[in-house]
C-alpha cells in the first residue's frame, strides 16, 4: 500500500471523513469481512466459514513436552515454517496440582506447514542432555527473570530492526507483573532487548504478544488484562518496542460480554491493513445436568477436585477482525467447536488457536493453495496433547453469500488504481456472479452495467472480472465509483484493483 492509502485508510479507521467522501483503496485486496465498504444491500449477508479440520500437525509427548503446552506461535521464515511452544505438563494428585518439570520453550519446524519435526538444539539442559528441542528454560537469561511457558515469537520485519534483533519475543516475567522483551538474530539463541519490563499494565496470564505493523509504521502489542472480573484484552503501541504507550481495551461493538482467553491478533498477509484475532472463549456454566454427560467424566472430577472450573470450564476458537486495531468486529458463533469426538475433547484448554496463519497445500489434486491454523487438543487429559492443523480457503473466512433466489450489494465510492477488478469466489453450477461499476450517484457507467458484465461462474482464488463492451478500466481509476455486485448462489469472498 503507497504511504496516502495508508494516511486516508487511518483517518477512516477514526471516523473523521465523510461518509460521502470516497474511500481510497489503491490497489490493495479488500475483504469482505465488515460493512466499512458497503453502503446498501438487499438479500445477502456477511457469512462466517469454519475451517476443515485435518491432521495432527504435532504431538508434545517428549518428556520436556507434556499435556498442557498451551501458548504457540507459527510463521513461515523463507522455505521453513516455525513454531514454538511454551510446555507445561500437568498431574493431579489428591486434588493438588503437581508440575513434573519446571515450563519450556520449545520449537519444532516444517517445510510444508503440515508435517512438523523436533530438531535436536543442543541449547538447554534437560536431565543431564542437551539433546532436545528446547529453546529457553526459566533460568537460562541471566539478567532477567522470564517464564517461558508464557511467550510469543515472530520474526520483525520493520526494515530499520537491526539483524541481531531480527527475532523478537514478548514474553512474561518470572517474578513480577509484566512483560519482557527479547531479541535474537537466529531465533534460537535469544537476549534482553531491555533489563526493564516494557509494559506492567495487565494481568498478563496468557498469551501476550506483539508485532511489527506495517502500515501504520509501529509496533502494537496485545495482551490479557481483567475487567471487572471478566477475562478481556488490551492494546498498546511502540516505536521501538521497548516505551510503550498506555494500554487501551479493545472494543467490540455489538458483541456481548464473554471471557476471552487469548487474543492472536496479527495483521492478515494478503491484505496488511486487516487484523484478524483467534480468541479462545472460556465458558464456565458450573456443574449442571449437561457437564456430566460430557466425555470423559472420571478424568473431570479429578480436575475438578483441584478446582470446580477445571472440571466444568470448556472452550472453543473464535474470529474477530478490525480495521484499526482498537476496535473489533467479533463473531458469536466459533470457528472451531470442541466437536463430537469422545477422547481429547470438551476440556479447558482445548481450541487455543496458535498465533499465525500459514499458506499450505491443499490436498486436492491441482486445488490451489490453502490457509492453515492450528489449535490445541487433548489438553490435560494424558501424557500430551495435540496441535490440530485446520485448513480454509485464501481469504475464505468471511464472505458475502447469496441464496439461489438472487441478492446484491452496493459499495460506498471508492477511489482505485489499476485497470483491472478480479475477485475471489465460489458459486454452484447454477450460481453466478455479476459486477457493474457505477459513478458516485449510483448510475451505471457506460459499458460497465450488469448486462454488459459476463456472467461469473466457477471457484477460483482470482478471477478478472471482463465487461464485453470496454476493456478500458483503467480510465476510471482515480474517479470515484461505486461496484454493485450481483450474486446468485454465489460467495465473494475479496476483490481487488490490478
Amino acid at each position: 500500500m503507497k504511504v496516502v492509502d495508508a494516511i486516508v485508510f487511518t483517518l477512516l479507521s477514526c471516523a473523521t471523513i465523510s461518509a460521502n467522501e470516497p474511500i481510497n483503496i489503491g490497489s490493495r485486496l479488500e475483504l469482505m469481512i465488515d460493512h466499512h465498504l458497503i453502503d446498501t444491500s438487499d438479500g445477502v449477508r456477511l457469512q462466517l466459514h469454519k475451517p476443515v479440520r485435518r491432521n495432527v500437525a504435532l504431538v508434545t509427548d517428549a518428556p520436556w513436552e507434556g499435556n498442557a503446552c498451551t501458548y504457540s506461535s507459527v510463521f513461515q521464515d523463507g522455505d521453513r515454517y516455525r513454531l514454538y511452544f511454551g510446555s507445561h505438563h500437568y498431574v493431579n494428585a489428591k486434588g493438588k496440582l503437581v508440575y513434573p518439570h519446571e515450563p519450556y520453550t520449545c520449537y519444532a519446524e516444517s517445510e510444508d506447514g503440515i508435517h512438523w519435526t523436533k530438531p535436536k538444539l543442543g541449547l538447554i539442559d534437560f536431565d543431564g542432555s542437551k539433546e532436545n528441542n528446547i529453546v529457553l528454560a526459566a533460568g537460562s537469561i541471566k539478567e532477567i527473570p522470564v517464564d517461558p511457558g508464557h511467550i510469543a515469537v515472530f520474526k520483525d520485519s520493520n526494515p530499520q530492526c537491526p539483524e541481531d534483533a531480527r527475532y523478537k519475543a514478548v514474553i512474561r516475567s518470572g517474578s513480577a507483573k509484566g512483560l519482557y522483551a527479547l531479541k535474537s538474530p537466529d531465533g534460537f539463541h535469544f537476549s534482553p532487548l531491555s533489563n526493564q519490563l516494557i509494559i506492567t499494565d495487565g494481568a498478563f496470564d496468557s498469551q501476550n504478544l506483539a508485532f511489527w505493523d506495517a502500515i501504520r509504521g509501529e509496533y502494537r502489542a496485545y495482551f490479557r488484562d481483567f475487567l471487572d472480573g471478566v477475562r478481556g484484552i488490551k492494546t498498546a503501541t511502540s516505536k521501538d518496542f521497548v516505551k510503550w504507550s498506555k494500554p487501551e481495551w479493545l472494543a467490540f461493538p455489538g458483541a456481548p460480554n464473554e471471557q476471552l482467553y487469548t487474543n492472536q491478533v496479527a495483521p492478515y498477509e494478503r491484505a496488511p491493513h486487516i487484523f484478524f484475532g483467534f480468541p479462545m472463549r472460556y465458558t464456565d456454566r458450573g456443574d449442571v445436568d449437561s457437564t456430566g454427560k460430557l466425555p470423559q467424566l472420571e478424568l473431570r472430577r479429578q480436575r475438578a477436585s483441584a478446582s470446580p472450573r477445571y472440571g466444568s470450564a470448556v472452550t472453543d476458537g473464535l474470529m474477530m477482525t478490525s480495521r484499526d486495531g482498537l476496535t473489533f468486529k467479533r463473531w458469536g458463533e466459533a470457528i472451531i467447536r470442541p466437536g463430537p469426538s469422545r477422547t481429547d475433547s470438551w476440556v479447558y484448554g482445548d481450541n487455543i488457536i496458535s498465533w499465525g496463519i500459514l499458506k499450505t497445500k491443499s490436498g486436492q489434486f491441482e486445488a490451489p493453495d490453502e490457509l492453515s491454523i492450528y489449535a490445541t487438543e487433548g489438553y490435560w487429559t494424558g501424557k500430551s496433547q495435540n496441535f490440530r492443523r485446520y485448513s480454509i480457503r485464501v481469504d475464505g473466512f468471511v464472505s458475502m453469500q447469496a441464496p439461489l433466489s438472487g441478492g446484491e450489494f452496493v459499495t460506498k465510492p471508492l477511489l482505485f488504481e489499476g485497470d483491472k477488478l478480479a475477485i475471489n469466489y465460489s458459486t454452484s453450477a447454477a450460481g453466478g456472479i455479476w459486477v457493474e461499476i457505477q459513478d458516485a450517484k449510483g448510475q451505471p457507467l457506460q459499458g460497465y452495467a450488469k448486462a454488459d458484465c459476463h456472467e461469473i461462474f466457477g471457484d477460483e482464488i482470482r478471477r478478472q472480472v471482463i465487461w464485453q463492451k470496454s476493456g478500458k478500466l483503467g480510465e476510471l481509476a482515480s474517479k470515484p465509483v461505486r461496484l454493485r455486485f450481483v450474486l446468485k448462489d454465489a460467495d465473494l469472498f475479496s476483490f481487488r484493483f490490478e
